[in-house]
């Protein structure tokens, strides 16, 4: 599981179409606030990639463009925020917000974390490393180690459905991702994020209750992302 909590399958496909897009959209308002074009603005066009990913209709991106890069006269007071703690069992986790409200998101992530320990900032992170994660499937038979090395990426790792996960160097996530396909990879997602230095190993009953909770947090409105030091 490493780098990133995702919801099994048959949750992810119960997950509304309009709070996937929710996310989406919240990512592209804040990635366009340093410009509406993503050939000028890295940070965009990967929001935005992950948007056609998502098939997103094209009249929900381009207002969300427009909306975050104050062309509509529309203020977003979007603000990232993370959260650092302890799932069930000692597993730990992160957790990535994107809020209008701060002191509304804390009080509800504290009551989410009930069932494991909300931490202060710096209690779990020291235990993950800031990294690019670019994932993308190989054309043609296309080789993973020889793609990393050309394209500069620092590791990578087999990913689900074939698929291969590039880490990065947070700085070198964008060159990387423009870099892959020359080497056979169509990139799927890119995107900042958290991974495990010593992830903890749980089966049964103990990872179930682990998941719950996980999943619980990501269910929240405010929620982009959850990272857990996780090995299953």
């Amino acid at each position: 599981m490493g780098a990133q909590w995702k919801a099994k399958p048959k949750e992810a496909a119960a997950n509304a179409r309009g709070k996937i897009f929710g996310k989406l959209v919240k990512e592209i308002m804040i990635a366009a606030r340093n410009g509406a074009d993503p050939d000028m603005n890295p940070k965009l066009r990967l929001a935005v990639h992950q948007a056609k990913k998502a098939s997103m209709p094209k009249d929900t991106l381009e207002r969300a463009i427009k909306k975050g890069a104050g062309l509509t006269g529309e203020v977003v007071n979007y603000e990232r925020t993370l959260y650092e703690g302890f799932a069930p069992h000692q597993v730990p986790v992160i957790v990535e917000c994107l809020t209008d409200n701060v002191n509304r998101t804390v009080a509800e992530i504290r009551v989410l974390f009930r069932k494991g320990q909300l931490g202060s900032s710096g209690s779990v992170s020291w235990d993950f490393d800031h990294v690019g994660m670019i994932e993308a499937t190989p054309e043609n038979g296309a080789d993973p180690e020889l793609a990393a090395i050309e394209a500069g990426a620092q590791d990578f790792e087999p990913a689900e459905e074939g698929a291969t996960l590039f880490i990065t160097e947070p700085t070198d996530l964008d060159a990387v991702s423009k870099a892959l396909p020359e080497f056979g990879f169509t990139v799927q997602s890119a995107q900042l994020g958290y991974r495990p230095k010593n992830p903890v190993s749980l089966s049964g009953e103990a990872l179930e209750e682990v998941e719950a909770f996980l999943e619980a947090i990501d269910n929240h409105d405010d929620v982009q992302n959850v990272y857990v030091g996780l090995s299953v």
